[in-house]
């Protein structure tokens, strides 16, 4: 497919492109620049907290965007996916009737008006299911690539690839017709968590031999090749398959730009530093310019190629890379670095105030704060409310099946705790509870579902858990750090109704969802009731279809271990947990504790400064003071 359109035209480059000798007709100066996993963040909003953020929304990328073009006389504008799923905006569009036949979804309304040249989709657009995606893609302003994802029969679901002609002008004036080529990929795991909503609908093909596939002959009908890529970076060997394939994806020989998502993070940055084959200063995958943008339209990417043309060749003779902030930091304030866009907030106002209005509706109340600054460090009480309201919603569901007479247990883990900002936490006051702060307590739209496993499954289920935790040194008498920050806090689940221990001593035993040290054992005196959980008996654990599936490489889920698949997601079991109730308790159970050691070990991590307040039930915490970001350091004694 060909779609013909002129480039965005503004004044010169930014001084991060190397000066050049005199301006030649055979040299152009291309800028790219790419968004990813928007999630919905239209405006600079927190619909949790009904308040103004200036650390996210389009609205603010948009306002980079607009400077960026305004510096380059040739520009390109993607987007990476992960784009309709995300804040309660996402949910309220997504419900039923929210979206209205033969309308525009009001997002992509907005992105279309900032004139993007094409995307592709990430894993999070199928959360929904495929009607609401195929609804969501009708009447946009731009297209939209994907080539390793078919219909069962065969088709593909969208076009994999296409070729843009694009009117660039080079460094003297003259105008050149410039064939840029766009394909696109999504992680092949959407097979598996949302697998209940795409098998028999769909299949996904392996990304780095899809690109090896088609790249050569979309290669031949293009001057330059951009690559977009809902995938992270990983330097592990290449495996069928794999979900962060960004890195073997730039070894394919014809890609010129590899533009990735996915991980929330931003390249080049510190990172990806060390990784083999990646350039984290310099912005490169395998010697490829590549870029990352953050997450919730916290950064713009932008690519500075050098085109020249020789004969009719085109080739990227230079390259600069550089992801751009929408703010800073200062210590606990946050500064600004770009003016919202109005043209989106105009697009998306009667939707805003809407989603306001749904999300302020009371749900229920609880008796005391309900908080997660302290989730990773002994603190229960957010994933207690949420797997008390699972076991009360599947009960009934399982009371007449086979295993109405086995144990129901429930695995939850604290969705906001911290993880890439200190403003990534649930914070919520005694008192009336909101639509709003449920949703804060259950952010993503998974669906309930629970699993049959024995006490040696549930026991691997938490070596896999407790891979959030650094391994220690017992021997070292200086602090150490406790957290692993890259590892995602939604992969720590506590199953409810067991005690345990966590050896921080023991290397972990899974990796990435791999048995990596099969020696190696963290979890330790694993009781129910007070006594040794049977490694033979069999359990329910109520979880979530994400879980349930196979989501995380937790050992064990997947396949047959899939019980119960209920309609409704785990976020209504918690409404109708409060609203079954006129005082939801909350409390937390002291259900693990990290193992002791044979001398007290310090032991640091990072939260919210509001986690001090936090602290007089716990003589076991002390505060080290503010440290980079707007984080409070803290000692934990063990």
């Amino acid at each position: 497919m060909i779609l013909p359109r002129r480039l965005a035209v503004g004044g010169g480059l930014a001084a991060v492109m190397a000066a050049r000798p005199a301006a030649a007709a055979n040299r152009v100066r291309l800028r790219v620049l790419e968004t990813s996993d928007l999630h919905m963040y239209a405006r600079d909003f927190d619909y949790y907290h009904d308040r103004t953020d200036p650390t996210v929304g389009l609205s603010k990328v948009a306002g980079l965007i607009g400077v960026a073009r305004g510096e380059a006389r040739n520009t390109l504008l993607f987007d990476n996916g992960d784009i309709i799923q995300g804040s309660p905006l996402g949910d309220y569009i997504a419900r039923p009737g929210g979206l209205k036949d033969g309308t525009t979804h009001p997002f992509l309304h907005a992105m279309g008006a900032l004139g993007y040249d094409a995307a592709t989709l990430g894993n999070h657009e199928f959360n929904f299911g495929l009607p609401f995606l195929e609804k969501s893609l009708q009447r946009t302003r731009f297209p939209f690539v994907c080539a390793n994802i078919r219909r069962a029969g065969g088709r593909f679901f969208l076009p994999p690839s296409m070729v843009l002609r694009r009117t660039v002008h080079a460094e003297d004036g003259t105008a050149h017709v410039l064939r840029v080529g766009v394909i696109g990929f999504v992680p092949p795991q959407i097979m598996i968590w949302d697998k209940s909503k795409l098998t028999g609908k769909v299949t996904t093909q392996d990304i780095v031999a899809t690109a090896e596939a088609m790249v050569p002959a979309l290669r031949k009908q293009c001057d330059i090749l951009v690559a977009l890529c809902h995938a992270g970076i990983s330097a592990a060997p290449r495996a069928e398959g794999e979900e962060n394939a960004a890195l073997h994806l730039a070894a394919v020989k014809g890609i010129d730009v590899i533009l990735t998502g996915h991980s929330h993070r931003v390249f080049p940055g510190p990172d990806y530093a060390g990784l083999e084959g990646v350039d984290a200063e310099r912005g490169t995958l395998a010697g490829v310019p590549a870029v990352m943008p953050g997450y919730w339209g916290s950064h713009l990417g932008v690519i500075d190629l050098v085109l020249e043309q020789h004969g009719k060749a085109w080739t990227v003779a230079d390259f600069a890379v550089a992801a751009r902030p929408i703010y800073r930091r200062d210590g606990a304030t946050v500064v600004s670095l770009a003016q919202p866009d109005k043209r989106i907030e105009t697009a998306t106002e009667a939707d805003h105030a809407a989603t306001r209005a749904w999300v302020g509706k009371p749900v229920g109340r609880i008796g005391s704060r309900l908080t997660s600054y302290l989730a990773l460090v002994g603190d229960n009480a957010v994933m207690d409310l949420i797997n008390a309201a699972q076991i009360a919603y599947a009960r009934p569901l399982l009371a007449n099946t086979p295993h109405a007479k086995l144990t129901v247990l429930s695995a939850a883990a604290p969705f906001k705790s911290g993880g890439l900002a200190p403003d990534n936490y649930t914070d919520i006051p005694a008192g009336p509870v909101a639509l709003r702060e449920a949703a804060d307590i259950y952010i993503f739209p998974n669906t309930l579902a629970a699993v049959r496993l024995n006490g040696a499954g549930i026991q691997e289920w938490l070596e896999r858990s407790a891979n959030v935790f650094l391994q220690i040194d017992p021997a070292k008498r200086e602090k150490q750090p406790l957290i692993d920050r890259k590892a995602p806090g939604y992969d720590f689940d506590v199953i409810s109704g067991l005690t345990w221990e966590i050896d921080l001593s023991q290397p972990r035993r899974y990796q990435g969802g791999k048995l990596v040290n099969p020696d190696a054992h963290r979890i330790r005196d694993l009781r129910l009731d007070g006594q040794p959980l049977d490694m033979a008996r069999a359990f329910i654990v109520v979880t979530n279809n994400y879980r349930a599936d196979g989501g995380g490489g937790f050992p064990g889920l997947g396949g047959n271990a899939v019980v119960l698949r209920a309609p409704d997601a785990n976020r209504d079991a918690v409404l109708r947990y409060f609203a079954s109730r006129p005082d939801t308790p909350v409390g937390s159970t002291a259900s693990w504790r990290f193992a002791k050691q044979a001398e007290p070990l310090a032991l640091t991590f990072d939260s919210a400064p509001a986690a001090k307040a936090l602290l007089a039930g716990r003589p076991d915490i002390a505060p080290d003071g503010p440290v980079e970001g707007g984080w409070e350091r803290f000692t934990l004694t063990v």
